[in-house]
């Protein structure tokens, strides 16, 4: 029994043996192949896995060593949609543009200790009233810890690491360049709207979608702005002045290259400015210029055929009486002169009596068409109204040089450009090429403009002439001063140079002004060779002065754009 059970068994056993071997060997198989299949599994896991590991990593590392600036302004690169567009130089150099920027904000319930956070707040806001900032943190309301933060702020604080420190992201404008150009552009609210300035006057442009991507380009010249406003402060501080104003505009379009106002203001600081000495004194102020209305009173007797530069003017004393009013030169001049010689020495009396030549109705509708009498136009809505008056007795013969009429620097520039440029009217403007295509206006024929010209140019050269210190070599300097008291303060002077000088063939007008200048007395000037000290407060000894300071800085530049470089060797012979 034991035999065959054995044997049953052996047989079983045999049986299974061979079944069981296929089985297992097929099982072992594919275990095998599993195993090698899951083991290829781990390995591409394991890659994977090492990959993204050292990629995060060195992205990591990347971000660490850049700065929060270099994040956001990828950010800004690929997410800034901006409210308004930009606005550029002639030469595309930026002046305006939108950014963002953000404000503090911090949500109390995310502070763990707020003892600690007060600490680290006063370390990099050490502005902000503690006891304030406690009660706030304490209500657990969300609150603005500082509204426009600056760069440097805002890292700072980023640093800190506290999550109940919350950036809000808003738009905001920044003017790269300060306060350069502060009495030009303007400045935007917190809304994003212009309020002064260029950017308040193209408002609508600037924020008009349909012009993304097209900036709005001014006549302005970066460049030459700085080299003004640098010797205007120079000037400043020579004289003692109050403040001073410059333009200088391209006589055949009007285009403006530079206007500078002082003092000026960063209007990167969203601060108001009321103060009357930050008015924009080329375009706002209205004042007296005095002497500079005698080319007026010259060229419109020269264009009527009343007199020609050689005419002579006799009977010229020194003091005269109209009605009531006694009408005085500064100095003694001859009995008789020529009428060139009136403007080049700048006689009251003689420019007077040519005045009376010409008469009131004449001379009035001249003022009229060189835009005198009334509000200039231009792409600013700080402009100043000239002060009216009545052509009572006595007024055409004021007037005629310059006493008991007002008008702005913008204006007086423009009407000096439309008399050198052939006689064509033109409008100041600030923007690029508006003026190209426009039918201009004619006040003066082109042979009175020539004879205007030169004799503006002896003004300069001839030896009795009051603007000799803008006698600059190479750029044939010409122009008229003019001395003359505040409207309403005699005790004050308003010194103007009004000039236009040549480079390439191409004129430009400048016009610099000086308010309540004092005489330099340790300033040594070189008058037609000679080293002297200056003992008079005349626009000939400041304002002119400081115009041939300018001319120098800024000649090589307009030279360079216009593709010629005067030559400082070659003297003009002048008659």
């Amino acid at each position: 029994m034991r035999k065959k059970k054995k044997k049953n068994n052996t047989s079983s056993k045999q049986q299974s043996f061979f079944f069981e071997d296929y089985l297992s060997t097929n099982q072992i198989f594919k275990k095998e192949k599993n195993f090698k299949i899951s083991e290829d599994r781990i390995y591409i896991l394991f890659f994977s896995f090492f990959s993204l590991i050292l990629i995060f990593s060195l992205k990591i590392i990347f971000i660490s060593f850049q700065s929060l600036s270099y994040i956001e302004s990828k950010n800004y690169k690929y997410n800034f949609n901006s409210i308004r567009n930009d606005i550029v130089d002639r030469n595309d150099i930026l002046l305006s543009r939108n950014i963002t920027a953000y404000h503090a904000a911090v949500k109390p319930n995310l502070i763990k200790d707020k003892k600690k956070f007060l600490v680290k707040i006063k370390l990099v806001l050490p502005e902000l009233d503690t006891k304030k900032l406690n009660q706030n943190l304490n209500k657990d309301k969300y609150f603005y810890l500082k509204k426009r933060l600056t760069v440097m702020q805002r890292e700072k604080l980023w640093k800190l690491g506290e999550k109940g420190l919350i950036f809000e992201p808003f738009q905001t404008r920044v003017y790269p360049h300060s306060d350069l150009f502060s009495h030009i552009i303007g400045q935007t609210d917190y809304d994003n709207y212009g309020i002064s300035g260029v950017e308040n006057y193209y408002d609508n442009y600037l924020r008009d979608k349909k012009n993304t991507n097209k900036p709005l380009k001014l006549s302005l010249e970066t460049n030459i702005q700085y080299l003004v406003k640098q010797e205007l402060e120079k000037a400043l501080e020579t004289f003692s002045a109050k403040g001073a104003a410059s333009v200088i505009m391209d006589s055949e379009n009007g285009e403006v290259l530079s206007l500078v106002s002082l003092p000026d203001f960063n209007i990167n600081k969203r601060v108001a400015v009321r103060e009357k000495k930050f008015m924009n004194k080329i375009t706002k102020g209205v004042f007296e210029l005095g002497s500079i209305f005698k080319t007026f009173t010259i060229a419109l007797a020269l264009e009527e055929e009343i007199v020609d530069p050689k005419t002579v003017i006799k009977n010229i004393k020194n003091n005269i009486n109209c009605s009531i009013h006694k009408i005085s030169d500064i100095k003694q001049f001859p009995e008789s002169m020529t009428v060139e010689d009136i403007l080049i020495q700048s006689s009251n009396i003689g420019t007077l009596k040519i005045a009376r030549r010409i008469g009131e109705e004449k001379y009035k509708k001249f003022l009229n068409d060189l835009n005198l009498l009334s509000s200039p136009k231009f792409e600013l809505d700080e402009i100043g109204n000239p002060i009216p008056f009545d052509w009572n007795k006595c007024k055409l013969e004021t007037i005629s040089y310059g006493h008991g009429i007002t008008t702005t620097p913008l204006q007086a520039a423009a009407a000096y450009a439309s008399l050198i440029n052939g006689g064509k009217l033109i409008s100041p403007t600030l923007e690029k090429d508006k003026n190209m295509n426009l039918a201009h206006k004619r006040i003066i024929s082109e042979e009175t403009s020539q004879k205007i010209k030169k004799i503006l140019r002896k003004v300069v050269t001839d030896e009795k002439g009051t603007a000799s210190l803008a006698n600059i070599l190479g750029y044939k300097v010409s122009g008229k001063t003019g001395t003359s008291q505040y409207y309403d303060n005699e005790n004050k002077n308003i010194n103007t140079f009004i000039s236009f000088f040549t480079i390439s063939n191409k004129d430009y007008v400048l016009l610099v002004m000086l308010d309540d200048p004092q005489i330099a007395k340790n300033l040594v000037y070189d008058y037609r060779g000679v080293k002297i000290k200056g003992t008079r407060n005349e626009a000939g000894w400041n304002a002119v002065y400081t115009s041939g300071k300018i001319i120098e800085k800024i000649g090589p530049i307009l030279a360079i754009n216009n593709k010629e470089v005067p030559n400082h060797h070659v003297v003009e012979k002048t008659n």
